[in-house]
Formats: structure tokens, sequence, C-alpha cells
């Protein structure tokens, strides 16, 4: 059993090894007021910033918590193995050379895993790591300056790229920051493993990752799952590309799926908010630290100026947030406070007409904040300090402050640049309950984070994530009827046909089965290119002359009876992430594929709500419910042709490379669908 991680994270004792880092960490413990024992280990020095030194791992006095290795990487192996042997409780490796340079140090990778076996069960961060800053305890295992300060409660913030950590720690927004951590290469332990441990600390509210790969996908299950029984929200800044190499396809599947978009959909199922931007990932964390997940994606604005409304609801259109119009309720004291030249309305300019006046200023943001909205914001943007008179700006402030206790609603204040909210005025606000957004766009990014959390805690839990299965090199490809035979066993609706091996008897099975026919040369993956297949032949002498056209490249022919005319077509695919394992694309299909990119991933397993909501997101979804008095497509088949792949791929999990179903033609309601063709990649032993 590994040991816990929280023995590292929340240390009783340290033990520091090295010269100038380790002496950096002795440092930042003393003035953030560490209360624990500090044991610095070198050679040849007798103290280090008043604490006694010990001369190696033997002499220590007990068995640290965690220890902060800062020497080159082939002693911190040695000392790794010996902290390990004594039963200590986790440590940061700080030395680089590891895999992160195999490149120009050839026996790096070699040295990284030389560490972890010497390692063992005891929990190692790094390497190439500067270590954790934990600011509820002033355990501080940080070889270098910070901006952060002592709290009793706040946020967890966690990065693979300890510069980012650095920058964060000097964030003048307001945010309280619990604990800052890095991972460095997470040779041993990840990013998610760490914040399945601190998210358990009572006096940690929420979490955010900034992220470039998922290390361990069991592991941001297991985060998922925490943050829901502990009703801590997490949010995630997913960079980067894709986590391996790309697979080498013959199908649309892979090409629509790319990784990224696979790493939204791991997220979005499993309740992490997404965000795009480190100042989104700060911002957001602000309103779950106060408010938690929101119960809505709807939304108010105030601000004295008709350019600042314009600007919020223009960003409103780029997110998943509603501008609910006023309510009744509020109109009669919105208007005999802010008199008659006011349009009432979300977002609402309410002109300088209370500029300066607390009590109507109060008045007015009570009655908004009276709507039933899930976060209520005052745009408001200061003057500078060193040169202007805040004083009617500090008034606004009272106001929102005063109108958030009387009413109890969410609030916050919102500037329009991030460089005119003063640090001090933003700490006051979020010890006043009110969340200080810096910028339109981040604010706006934040609500919508956290009414997704909101919403996705609303649904029932989502069952597990399929495992992916160990990597294969030998793939093959079935043939078109083969692929077709497989997916109608599950329930896939598929053209009745026949195979034939000459073309004199793809002209009989033609006749059996009437016309019109299509006629398709086996063996061949991309069909249309090689000129390996025929539509609307009509007669049993047209199918012979196709069938002899295309003789040279097909080996035998799949004689296929014509579908009906579709609605629209739809692409149903499945390719092997190789972090996530098997995934699902739907959306709009045939020649649209990629000029539409109109595409949802679907995670498996697949519940039906999962697959009606990807559905009903596609753009096609226009042509499907009947577009301009067109027919409308049978959309309950299609789902339920879907579910049935769905539960094909469960079945054949380990054995499925890729799939490609295009085009799934839907017919007219009540008439359902019809896979026309189909492409399947099997692993085989």
């Amino acid at each position: 059993m590994p040991r816990p991680l929280d023995r590292l994270t929340r240390p009783e004792t340290i033990a520091v090894f090295g010269g100038k880092e380790a002496g950096r960490v002795v440092e930042q413990c003393r003035k953030m007021g560490y209360e624990g024992q500090i044991w610095p280990v070198h050679p040849t020095k007798d103290e280090v910033h008043g604490y006694k030194c010990f001369r190696s791992v033997a002499d220590l006095p007990g068995v640290p918590d965690a220890s902060f290795v800062g020497v080159n990487r082939q002693l911190t192996i040695e000392i790794i193995r010996e902290l390990s042997a004594l039963g200590a409780g986790g440590a940061v490796c700080y030395a680089s050379g590891f895999r992160e340079a195999v490149n120009e140090l050839a026996d790096g990778d070699a040295l990284q895993t030389q560490l972890v076996a010497a390692a063992g069960d005891m929990p190692i961060l790094g390497p190439n790591c500067y270590g954790f800053i934990n600011m509820l305890d002033g355990a501080l295992m940080w070889p270098d300056q910070h901006g952060m300060l002592r709290i009793d409660r706040g946020v967890a913030v966690l990065t693979q790229s300890s510069n980012i950590a650095c920058n964060i720690s000097m964030q003048q927004r307001g945010l309280p920051l619990a604990y800052l951590m890095t991972a460095g290469n997470q040779a041993q332990t990840g990013l998610a493993d760490l914040a399945c441990t601190v998210i358990k600390d009572p006096r940690v509210t929420a979490v955010g990752l900034h992220v470039e790969g998922f290390d361990s996908l069991a592991s941001l299950e297991g985060l998922a799952t925490l943050s829901r029984t502990l009703g801590k929200p997490v949010v995630m800044l997913k960079v980067g590309k894709s986590e391996a190499a790309q697979l080498a396809t013959v199908s649309h599947t892979a090409s629509l799926a790319g990784n990224d978009r696979i790493s939204s959909a791991i997220l979005a199922r499993l309740g992490i908010a997404r965000v795009d931007t480190l100042p989104e990932l700060l911002e957001t964390l602000k309103l779950l630290h106060l408010y938690g997940p929101l119960p809505g994606n709807e939304i108010s604005s105030m601000s004295c100026s008709g350019g600042e409304a314009s600007l919020m609801a223009d960003a409103g259109v780029r997110r998943r947030i509603s501008y609910r119009a006023l309510r009744d309720e509020q109109s009669a004291p919105l208007r005999e406070t802010l008199g008659q030249m006011v349009t009432l309305a979300n977002p609402l300019d309410y002109h300088t007409f209370v500029w300066g006046n607390g009590e109507k200023q109060t008045a007015a943001f009570s009655a908004m904040m009276q709507g039933g909205y899930a976060l209520n914001l005052v745009v408001l943007d200061f003057p500078r300090l060193d040169r202007c008179d805040a004083s009617d700006w500090l008034t606004t402030v009272n106001a929102v402050v005063a109108a958030h206790r009387t009413t109890g609603a969410n609030a916050g204040i919102v500037t329009t640049m991030a460089e005119n909210l003063p640090e001090s005025v933003a700490i006051g606000l979020m010890q006043d309950g009110v969340v200080p957004f810096y910028g339109i766009e981040e604010a706006l990014a934040a609500a919508d984070a956290a009414a997704f959390i909101g919403a996705a805690w609303a649904a029932p839990m989502p069952e597990p994530l399929l495992k992916p299965a160990a990597a294969s090199a030998d793939v093959i490809t079935l043939s078109e009827d083969e692929a077709k035979r497989e997916l109608s066993a599950y329930g896939l609706p598929v053209p009745e046909g026949l195979v034939e091996t000459s073309p004199e008897a793809a002209g009989t099975a033609a006749e059996r089965l009437g016309f019109p026919i299509a006629l398709k040369g086996r063996g061949v993956a991309h069909k249309t290119e090689a000129g390996a297949v025929r539509l609307n032949l009509k007669s049993s002498d047209e199918v012979i002359s196709a069938a002899k056209a295309m003789a040279g490249v097909a080996q035998g022919y799949l004689v296929e009876k014509m579908a009906a005319k579709p609605v629209a077509e739809i692409i149903i695919g499945a390719m092997r992430d190789p972090v996530a394992g098997l995934v699902m694309t739907v959306g709009a299909g045939g020649i649209f594929v990629e000029l539409l990119d109109d595409t949802a991933l679907i995670t498996l397993p697949a519940s039906d709500a999962a697959i009606s909501e990807a559905v009903g997101g596609l753009k096609i979804m226009k042509l499907l419910e009947g577009y301009r008095g067109g027919p409308r497509g049978d959309i309950a088949a299609l789902e339920k042709a879907i579910a049935s792949v769905a539960a094909y791929l469960m079945a054949n999990a380990t054995d499925i490379e890729e799939l490609d179903i295009n085009p799934v033609m839907v017919l007219p309601e009540g008439e359902g669908v019809v896979a026309v063709d189909a492409l399947i990649r099997r692993r085989i032993a």
C-alpha cells in the first residue's frame, strides 16, 4: 500500500537536503510561521537559518513527514532510497535532468526509472519540480520567492509548471490560495493524485488544475467523485496537444474527434468545468470559493453606462449564460429608485442619476438581486488611487455589499479592465462575500463554469468511464459486409444485401433484391476514390457492367438494396484515444463531414440522456426537425441506432480500434434509419 500523501502535504516534520535551494525552503517555512520541526541535512554546514544541521539521512533525529531534496540527480536517487527505507512520508525531487531532458542527457529516462524504483511506496513529487506551498500550515517545500499570505481557508491550485505556479503566487486578485502545488515530471505522483489529497482538507473550498495532459484517468475520476461527495467543485485549464501520438486512421472519425475535444468530453462527463486562460481559472475559483456551483445560468448585470451594458450583453452571447428579463415585481422599485429616464432591462444601464447616493444605489441593487438570478453583477472600474478620489466608487462598493447582505443573493463587482480594481478593495470584497471580478470575459467565463458544475451535480452520477485497453500492434480492417453483420446483430439497421464473387452473380443477386441497387467492391477501404462503388443501378446489365469495371480493384462484390432518400445523413464513429480509450463521435455525415465540422463526442458507457444531448446539440438538427417545411427525420430511430452502436462497442471494448459508419440515412419520421456504409478496424491477438 502506498503511504498517505497527506503526510507529505501537511507535514509536522520537514527535512531539507542541499545547499542554496534547501536553505530557501527553510527560510520560507520560518517566514510563514511553520510550527513543526525542520531538519537541514548538509555534509559540512553546522546550521541553516538557525536550525541545526545533520550530516545524513541516518543522522536525522526522527522520520520526516516531508523532505525537500535539492541535490544533483544521482545523489537524489540515493537520498530517496534511504528516505523510503526509513519510512519517510514523502519527498520533493527538485533536480532536473531526468525524463524531461532525455534528448540532451541520454540516461535521463533510465535515471527517472531508477528514481521511481528507489522511492518504492513513498510518494515523491517531480523530479524537475519546485514542490508546493501550504499556506494553511505555513509548510513551504518551495525554493523561491512567492507572493502568498497565511490564510485559514481557501482554494488549491495545482500545475505541472513551476514557473506558472510562481506567477500564480503573485496574483493580486483577492483569491485566497490555500495550496499551490507542482508535480514536475509526474514520474510517480500526478496532479490528480495530489488534488485527491488536498480536496479532503476541510479548509479547502475548491480546486483548480492547470494541466497539459491527463496523468491518470482513474485518479481524475476519483477526483470528480470526491468533488461531488464533498461539495467542492473542480475547474481545469487544459492546454497542450495530443497526450500521445495520433493513430494512423483510414476513417473520418479520428480526424473529427481530436484529443483536445476528447479531453473536453471527459471533463464534461465528470462534472469538471473547463476554462481557457489563467485569468479565467483564478476568477472562477473566486466565485466557487464564495458560492460554490451556481444553481442556474441566469444572471443580471447593472452598470452606470450604456457602453458597459453593451459590453456585458455582447460578451454573454459567447457564453452559456442568460440575461433573463426582469420580473414584474422588480420593475416598480427600480422605477421608483432610478426614475423615468432609465430603460428597465437586463443588462441594466442605471445611468448616473443615483451615482454617489449610497441609499438609492442600495435600493436599486437590492431590487435587481431579488429577481432570483444565480449571480448578480455590477460593473465598476475604479480610478487610479494615486491620482484620483475614489470616494464615490467606494460608495458603490458599499451599496453592492449592503444589497448582498439584505437579499442573500450571489453578487459580484466586475471591472471592464483588469487593472481597474485595487487589490485592497478586492480583498475586502471577498471578506464581505462579494466576488471581485477582473474583466468582463473572465466574469462570464466564471459564471458559465459554475453554472455548468451546478447542472452536472444536479444530474445523476455518471457510470465509471470505460477503461482503456492495452495497446496492440496488429489491426485488421473488416470488409463492409462483415462490419455490417456485426453491427446488425446489435440492432443497427443496414440495407438488405448479398455478397457475390463474379459480375454475373452480382447481376443475378440484384434481380433477387430488386432495383435500384448499390454495388460496392469488397476489400477496398476508400471505395469512392478507387471507383469501387456505383449507386442507383436499375438493371442487371448495369450491375454486371459496373462490376466488370471495378474488377481490377475489388475482391468480390457487395450488392445492396438502395436506401430511400433521407432527411439527413449522419456519421456514427468511434476511435481509440491513447488515454481515454474508445470514444464515440456523432455528427453530420456524408459529404458534409469535413465541410460542416458538426460533431459531438460521447464517452462510454453512453446513457440515453447523453446520446439525446449529443444529437440535440448538432447543427444538422435543423434538418432533422423539418427545415423550411421539409419532412421531420426519425430522431428516435437515430438515437436508438446510436445506442445499438454503443452497445456493440461496450461488448467489444478490448478489440475495436476504430469504427466509421458513414452515412447513416435518417429517413422521415416513422420510417427509421439505415446505415449504408460501415468500416471496422479490429485488434487481433
